[in-house]
């Protein structure tokens, strides 16, 4: 069951991680918007390692505009990043 909704806002998590993820450092901390709930996935953190992927984890494409990315964005208004992250790597904002 997805934990977040369509519409919800939600952080990305800033924490460290020394193993492999998926989660640029670049998107952590910051806040966007749950724009669709896609599948459940195995973990890429465990994957990457040859395990099972457990626990299986909702993953969601969140919609980030570019100047809560870059301060002092100056491109086009209305330019976001969509990007896909793993349920655990997210928090309510």
């Amino acid at each position: 069951m997805a934990r977040f909704a369509i519409g919800d806002r939600v952080r990305i998590s800033d924490r460290e991680e020394a193993r492999h993820h998926r989660v640029p450092a670049y998107v952590k901390g910051h806040e966007g918007e749950v724009e669709r709930v896609c599948a459940a996935q195995g973990q890429p953190e465990t994957l990457a390692l040859g395990e099972d992927g457990e626990p299986i984890q909702t993953v969601y494409r969140i919609h980030i505009p570019q100047t809560r990315l870059w301060p002092g964005y100056e491109g086009p208004n209305g330019d976001s990043l969509e990007i896909e992250i793993f349920e655990h790597w997210l928090e309510s904002a």
